[in-house]
């Protein structure tokens, strides 16, 4: 092995160490987040026993899980039933694998490192444990290998509610699935790559993609929050009917597997929100960001947090706002109106590309994003005022419409 096929490796792993690290440590300070926001909500303290101001709720969660009694029903298959978290947690971090955390750093070292040898590297290191050209489609094809935990949790417990939880994802997982993976296609026709750091590379040229992507960018939010079982989508878990759901017969470290599983999952849905609709890492109106450097590579890191925990407060946000939708309400939303919406958004956007770039002769990625972004406007007013008229955005059916109005004119 060449010293520069040593340094690519050696890198790699410090970055996996170090990315792996930061989801674990993280997603249990989100659990202490997650209180917090709702404590701030409904006007009430939130953790403040444990540490200063609750810090250290996180760690009491952690030290109770491990020495809580594992339990396990009788009648339970328990190859599966040990497998199942397991499914459910190993796809969930490694999603985040992909995602550039911040601009590329330059590196340069020659050195001799005691067992290995010598090891060298030399170029610009992506702050990403693998810079994948297939981006997204990576976390597509690996977010959807979750399900099979949940699904197998359900069943192997041998208890009815369990099942109907298992069953509900899967059945949500993959309405929205199709969902989320249409919505991105408007995205691939107009940065023409699936890498993540095309896309951020695309963005900076132009214009983020929120603007001239508006409506993927809503159907991809929608079917994100159903992705990570959140509310207003948390049907699999719904206590008031399935007591937990799938894994309502788990306890301790297992069942402690399925959560770390969710905040993962929403740490990716997160940092994918900024990653291809608010430019990544990149910092608006300036190009410092792209020359490279140690500071520069600090910097960004610092915008791409402050965006990804933006939203990761939104979704918590929604959790303690919204009320739980019906099943039926669930599937439909899904299948008949998110997945026409994604079909027809996809047709509109590849002729409107056809005509700015080989109608008009536009090919500024600028100039493009900006008439991109006049169509969005038209196509958002069609779509949430004409074709909506209320029955979802306002959640107003027509017969209650009519009702009030007619109360109003007596």
């Amino acid at each position: 092995m060449s010293p520069l096929e040593k340094g690519f490796l050696l890198l790699a792993v410090v970055k996996m160490i170090a990315v792996f690290s930061m989801v674990m440590v993280g997603v249990a300070l989100l659990t202490l987040m997650e209180r917090k926001v709702a404590g701030w909500m409904q006007n009430r303290p939130g953790p403040n026993r444990v540490g200063p101001m609750g810090i250290l709720q996180p760690a009491a969660d952690g030290i109770k899980n491990f020495i809580k009694e594992e339990t396990r029903p009788v009648s339970a298959n328990s190859f599966l039933f040990l497998l199942a978290p397991a499914l459910s947690f190993i796809p969930a971090v490694m999603l985040i694998a992909v995602i550039p955390l911040a601009a590329p750093l330059p590196v340069d070292f020659d050195t001799v490192l005691p067992l290995i040898g010598r090891v060298a590297y030399h170029g610009l290191m992506p702050i990403a444990v693998a810079d994948l050209p297939i981006g997204f489609v990576f976390i597509l094809a690996f977010s959807s290998l979750g399900v099979y935990g949940i699904a197998l949790a359900g069943w192997s417990s041998n208890s009815k509610y369990s099942l109907i939880g298992g069953l509900r994802a899967s059945a949500q997982l993959i309405s929205y699935e199709v969902a989320m993976g249409l919505s991105l296609i408007p995205l691939l026709l107009i940065s023409g790559n699936a890498s993540f750091s095309d896309i951020i590379a695309r963005q900076q040229q132009g214009l983020w993609f929120i603007m001239p992507l508006f409506l993927s960018f809503f159907v991809f939010l929608i079917s994100g929050f159903a992705e990570t079982n959140r509310l207003p989508f948390d049907l699999p878990e719904a206590e008031s009917e399935l007591v937990a759901g799938y894994h309502a017969e788990y306890s301790a470290m297992k069942f402690s597997l399925f959560m770390i599983a969710e905040y993962a999952h929403i740490v990716t849905v997160a940092a994918m929100v900024a990653t291809l609709f608010f430019g990544g890492w990149d910092i608006p109106f300036t190009h410092w960001d792209e020359r490279g450097g140690l500071l520069q590579t600090i910097v960004t890191h610092g915008f791409f947090f402050a965006k990804m925990f933006f939203w990761i407060f939104f979704v918590m946000w929604i959790r303690w706002t919204l009320p739980r939708f019906r099943y039926d309400q669930l599937m439909a939303v899904g299948w008949k109106i998110l997945l026409p919406l994604s079909l027809g958004y996809i047709m509109v956007i590849a002729i409107a590309i056809q005509v700015i770039e080989h109608g008009f002769g536009w090919t500024d990625p600028r100039a493009e994003g900006l008439s991109l972004f006049v169509l969005n406007l038209v196509l958002g007013w069609l779509v949430f005022w004409v074709l909506d008229s209320g029955r979802v955005v306002r959640g107003i059916a027509p017969r209650a419409r009519s009702a009030a109005a007619s109360g109003r004119g007596n």
